[in-house]
């Protein structure tokens, strides 16, 4: 597996899709006011933050006042939500769409491929890959190649899903040590992710996720130490890999695919994964001048 982009072609969402799914849905009044309540904010607090007047707001989630299309995005931009979302909110309120969605293949995508195979590159040979916003797989280094070994090839065909591939028994979940730890932090993210943005495809991850074993209910996430680290056995004598991620996104992006990417990077939690992951080193036979 190599840091190429990959691109799965399974097609954004039109305009002519986006307006039909709108038809089915409540107004913008509604949408709004199910955002509000998902953030946790009275209509007071989003009003004083958003600078206007909470009866203003109350004419707005109750349909008596339609929004303007740069109210709709005043008020989503205080709610945090995805520009996905946000387009489809000024299509409820009969305005259109600001935000492009744009193939990774297309030219005007070209700085968004290159800066995510400049990261995927630069971390080698430490494990790094690239997922949309449902946790399929975009792009990957060379380094994530070899800790694919042994899960089922149905689980490698594209479009890869990441988390799908980690918790399958067929996936990497048999050679994580310390799986009912690191399946209780992918589950909490998810969820958490799932609440934040109320995307039906991740809740229906999310409940796929929660059939495999071992069951984590009621698990809690550890407190001590610094991360909950990925301990994977590996193959070929590189022993258990203790790893740490993070995460990096576009901060500012305007464009919907550009968004909803993001790049997980991994990282040794100790000095025996480090030097597993560096390989031999190539200067360790050189005879000292």
């Amino acid at each position: 597996m190599t840091s190429e982009v990959m691109v799965a072609r399974r097609g954004g969402s039109t305009l002519a899709a986006m307006a039909s799914d709108v038809l089915a849905a409540p107004g913008a009044g509604p949408l709004l006011r199910d955002w509000r309540r998902r953030r946790r904010l009275s209509q007071l607090d989003l009003a004083l933050e958003a600078g206007i007047s909470p009866r203003h707001l109350s004419f707005v989630e109750t349909g008596r006042s339609r929004p303007s299309a740069a109210m709709v995005l005043r008020l989503t931009e205080h709610l945090d939500v995805p520009l996905r979302e946000r387009n489809q909110l000024l299509l409820a309120a009969g305005h259109a769409p600001v935000y492009g969605q744009r193939d990774l293949d297309e030219p005007a995508m070209g700085p968004v491929r290159e800066a995510v195979e400049l990261v995927l590159r630069a971390h080698e040979p430490h494990p790094a890959l690239a997922v949309d916003r449902h946790w399929g797989l975009v792009a990957a280094n060379a380094a994530v190649g070899p800790l694919l070994e042994g899960a089922a090839a149905h689980l490698l065909e594209p479009p890869v899903n990441v988390l799908r591939l980690s918790l399958h028994p067929e996936g990497l979940a048999p050679h994580i040590a310390n799986l009912t730890q690191w399946k209780a932090h992918l589950v909490g993210r998810l969820a958490r992710q799932a609440a934040a943005t109320g995307d039906p495809a991740l809740y229906a991850l999310l409940a796929e996720l929660r059939g495999y074993g071992p069951s984590v209910e009621g698990v809690a996430e550890p407190h001590a130490g610094v991360a909950v680290p990925l301990r994977l056995r590996a193959g070929a004598g590189a022993g258990e890999l203790a790893l740490l991620s993070t995460v990096t996104t576009f901060g500012t992006a305007t464009d919907i695919t550009a968004a909803e990417l993001s790049i997980e990077s991994f990282f040794p939690a100790d000095a025996a994964t480090a030097a597993a992951l560096r390989g031999p080193d190539p200067l360790s036979g050189a005879t000292e001048i």
